[in-house]
């Protein structure tokens, strides 16, 4: 697996652990990350993932939401519902991996660490939110 990779599911992991202690924050990254085996560079990226995520979840949220046929955000899966949060975030706040890519890696980190169900689920909420954005899928 790449740096990025690493990255992101290092970043899952910690929004796993935020799930069931709501007091973690920014300020309890390197604490993580301390005792997290990931490389150095993965935990860089996972940081500012995370920092940029944390900071929009509102906007992250409102975006979900709608997209979410016949489910609620707070009712789904803590892997599924921060695949989702993160893969939004890379999507629609930054433009340095395609969306395309980012779905993908989205599917490939929920498919590990979810449910059977869960590859498919994110891949058919990432692929209707795609259709919003406003830049170059590729």
């Amino acid at each position: 697996m790449g740096k990025r990779r690493d990255g992101r599911e290092a970043a899952i992991q910690f929004l796993f652990n935020r799930d069931i202690n709501k007091e973690l924050g920014p300020d309890d990254f390197d604490t993580f990350f301390s005792i997290c085996i990931t490389p150095a560079g993965a935990k860089k990226f996972a940081k500012e993932l995370l920092s940029g995520m944390l900071d929009n979840l509102e906007e992250i949220d409102k975006k979900l939401e709608p997209e979410l046929e016949n489910f609620e955000l707070p009712r789904l899966s803590t892997i599924d519902r921060n695949v989702l949060r993160l893969a939004t975030y890379e999507m629609f706040y930054l433009d340095d991996a395609p969306p395309i890519v980012c779905i993908n890696e989205a599917i490939e980190i929920s498919k590990r660490f979810g449910t059977e169900d869960s590859g498919g689920f994110v891949n058919g909420v990432l692929d209707k939110m795609k259709d919003k954005l406003d830049r170059p899928l590729r």
